[in-house]
């Protein structure tokens, strides 16, 4: 039988998450969104522009690693289980993603 929590839909495009790797997610992108305010903010009480790269460089680095989580868990759960099912486009679709990451 097959597990919901990992379960890919490559035809409709959707995965369904288990509790825990949606909740990680979420709370990742909540911090980053409030950097990002954070960031505003600096700008518009003219704060000195050395401190506000700063701090998008820290926001980059934030989504950089989220990128990182989703890619590992995606890797782990798709791409192995197409792998399995014999899906080899799978493999071609990763690469594409992987060179567009990289650019």
């Amino acid at each position: 039988m097959e597990d919901k929590k990992n379960c890919c839909h490559s035809a409709r495009r959707t995965k369904e998450r288990s509790e825990k790797e949606y909740r990680d997610l979420i709370n990742r992108l909540n911090r980053i969104e409030g950097q990002v305010r954070g960031i505003r903010k600096m700008v518009e009480s003219d704060a000195y522009c050395p401190d506000i790269l700063i701090q998008v460089s820290a926001v980059n680095a934030a989504l950089n690693s989220f990128n990182k989580v989703l890619l590992g868990n995606h890797i782990r759960t798709c791409v192995a289980e197409d792998i399995r099912a014999g899906k080899d486009e799978t493999i071609d679709e990763l690469v594409k993603t992987l060179q567009k990451l990289m650019r």
